[in-house]
Formats: C-alpha cells, structure tokens, sequence
C-alpha cells in the first residue's frame, strides 16, 4: 500500500512540475517583468561573404501589462540605421532582381509575424524561425531578450 501512495505522489509530482514549465528559457518568468514599455536592440550583423544579404540589426519594443507581454513591434534596419521595409530588396528605387526582392520581402513580413506570435505565445520558447527570415530571428531573439532583461532588472529594482 506504501508503494502505491508513493508511486501515486511522484506522479502527481512530475505532472505538477510539467504543468508549471520549469527548467524553460529565462523569458518564461513574466511575471517577474515591470509594467512598462521596453526597447530591445540586437548586435549589428555583417555577412561574412561580402554579399551584404542580411546586413543589419533589429529593434523590438515590447509592453509589459500585469507581468505579461501585451504589445511588441519588429524592426529591422540597415547597419547605416536605415529601416527595411517596402523598399528593402530594391536598387536605386527599381526591382532589378525579383528573386532577391521577393526574398528580402519576405524577412520584411517575418518581422510583423515574429512580434504577433511573442504576443500570442508570452515568451520566446516555441517560438520558431520562419524559412527565409533566419537571420531576423537570430536578430529578433536577441534584442527580445535585450527588452526583458530591462523589464526583469526594473523589477527587481522595485523589491
């Protein structure tokens, strides 16, 4: 009978432990985030090969509402701050190679969708790159984790 009751505790030890999420990324403790809004930038990347494909760094801004993420925006930007949007992938204004504007248009779109699902998910663990917009989530994580780390030190300022 003790080894039922034993076993029958473990169990609900190792369900309770699963339900709460330990052991995840230091992101998962939003409740110890102050309320506020936060901006997070990532390290400049250059590519190694010359291309300059991916060039650049991103910025996140990120509101914290009751512990949790509410709002977050995605940019990115050319290492000379210009920002990537509905023109990045051109040359001097004009689509002269589609293939290369489609794709960088494609990391362009990631970037909303990146911040959509940090909203909907509340951390960055399951949170997975979009094919195509690899380096921007290498950037994204970074300067998420950049945002949370002010929001986790301004809540321990408070205590």
């Amino acid at each position: 009978m003790l080894n039922r009751k034993r076993i029958m505790a473990m169990g609900i030890l190792v369900f309770a432990l699963s339900v709460t999420g330990c052991g995840g990324d230091s992101d998962s403790k939003a409740a110890n985030y102050k309320d506020g809004t936060y901006e997070g930038k990532s390290s400049v990347y250059q590519s190694e090969d010359g291309s300059g494909e991916g060039n650049g760094y991103g910025v996140v801004n990120i509101t914290i509402k009751d512990g949790k993420i509410s709002e977050c925006t995605f940019k990115t930007y050319e290492p000379d701050g210009t920002l990537k949007a509905e023109d990045y992938g051109k040359a001097d204004g004009e689509v002269a190679n589609r293939d290369y504007y489609n794709k960088a248009q494609k990391a362009v779109a990631a970037c909303n969708e990146y911040a959509n699902m940090l909203v909907a998910n509340g951390q960055l663990s399951g949170i997975d790159a979009i094919s195509g917009a690899t380096k921007n989530y290498d950037q994204f994580k970074e300067a998420v984790r950049d945002a949370l780390k002010q929001a986790e030190e301004s809540a321990e300022q408070l205590q």
